[in-house]
């Protein structure tokens, strides 16, 4: 497990109302990623980033088991205002999609639970959103985050590092009009996606 402590800051009682917590989430069921970011007066400020490691847990129902509990704890503990959460990526393994789809359903199952509005990026959405380059390796997407947020140290594992690009993705794309597949609760997530009710 990495974990960065979080920094402390003054702030001032009149700009409370422009705080904001982004929580950020790249799922697995072999590991969960996250990220944490503080938004104060539209500046970023790094809260901390770690992994779920799932390894070792050989039932699959189990690891979302786990998935959907850790995420309830970390909005529980860290009150995020929003969650941004990396989709899928659409590949030719049939099995590890679906394995992938199950670990952001929980996921984002769990922030819905909790009233928290969700919004969704293609993984190509958030490396152009961090690098400028929807190619960009995990390493780069890493070094711009150490660079953005003054991060004195890199994870040894770039999971928690993909988690926090999606938060910051989130908050480079707040302002605009279309910013991904965004849910405010159960019915919303329905009405875009009836077809996953079948």
């Amino acid at each position: 497990m990495y974990v960065l402590g979080c920094p402390l800051y003054l702030i001032p009682s009149d700009s409370l109302s422009k705080e904001k917590i982004i929580l950020g989430i790249d799922p697995g069921t072999t590991v969960m990623g996250f990220g944490i970011i503080k938004v104060i007066n539209k500046q970023m400020h790094f809260v901390q980033m770690n992994e779920l490691m799932l390894r070792k847990y050989d039932d699959p129902y189990i690891k979302l088991k786990i998935i959907f509990e850790r995420t309830i704890e970390l909005i529980d503990t860290f009150h995020p205002d929003e969650i941004a959460i990396e989709a899928p990526f659409y590949g030719k393994n049939v099995q590890s999609m679906l394995k992938l789809g199950r670990a952001q359903g929980v996921a984002m199952a769990a922030g819905l639970s909790r009233q928290i509005p969700i919004t969704e990026y293609m993984p190509k959405k958030i490396k152009m959103a961090i690098t400028g380059n929807g190619n960009a390796s995990k390493e780069q997407v890493a070094k711009m985050l150490q660079g953005l947020l003054k991060l004195k140290v890199l994870p040894k594992n770039l999971d928690s590092t993909d988690g926090l690009a999606a938060a910051v993705c989130h908050f480079y794309n707040e302002e605009k009009l279309v910013v991904g597949h965004k849910y405010t609760g159960w019915e919303a997530f329905i009405k875009k996606n009836p077809q996953k009710l079948g």
